[in-house]
């Protein structure tokens, strides 16, 4: 063990997940609508010298999320895409549990999210919503409503299918 994994400690924020880093094409307009329309606290950010967000962290109910501009980091660009420059196509969609998914559709609608699934009870026990933000990526937003073994799951799935 070298001299600095003996004393590097990972910070709680990070410790039990991974985090997404998404990139999209104005960070400070995709923060201000986290923040209207999913109640999104500003961590902090690191503005890059040639303008646009080079990094930012944000946090979402107990999720945190990093995030920046796609040509803020210029030995990083081409490597990052948002979704624009992909089609308009994502190859990832952002799990999040809310306490109540019903009233943040209805707050994430009305700061410009495109709902895609609006919200409904599903199979594997959760209310959820699929939603697009103005960038393009997609959400998943759930409500928890009641635990299901992975019988009940396989035998809705089937009746559903």
């Amino acid at each position: 063990m070298t001299e600095h994994a003996a004393h590097a400690e990972i910070p709680d924020r990070y410790r039990y997940a991974v985090i997404p880093h998404i990139m999209v094409d104005d960070a400070a307009a995709a923060i201000d609508f986290y923040q209207r329309a999913f109640g999104a606290r500003e961590d902090f950010r690191v503005d890059a010298p040639s303008g646009g967000i080079l990094h930012a962290e944000i946090t979402i109910g107990r999720s945190a999320l990093m995030l920046g501009d796609t040509g803020a980091d210029e030995t990083e660009y081409g490597a990052f895409g948002a979704p624009g420059s992909l089609g308009g196509r994502t190859s990832v969609a952002l799990h999040v549990f809310v306490p109540d998914v019903d009233s943040l559709a209805e707050r994430a609608e009305a700061a410009g999210a495109e709902i895609l699934q609006p919200p409904s009870d599903t199979f594997h026990g959760d209310r959820t919503v699929i939603l697009k933000d103005p960038s393009g990526h997609l959400w998943v937003f759930l409500t928890h409503i009641e635990d299901v073994s992975a019988e009940e799951l396989q035998s809705r799935l089937t009746t559903a299918g």
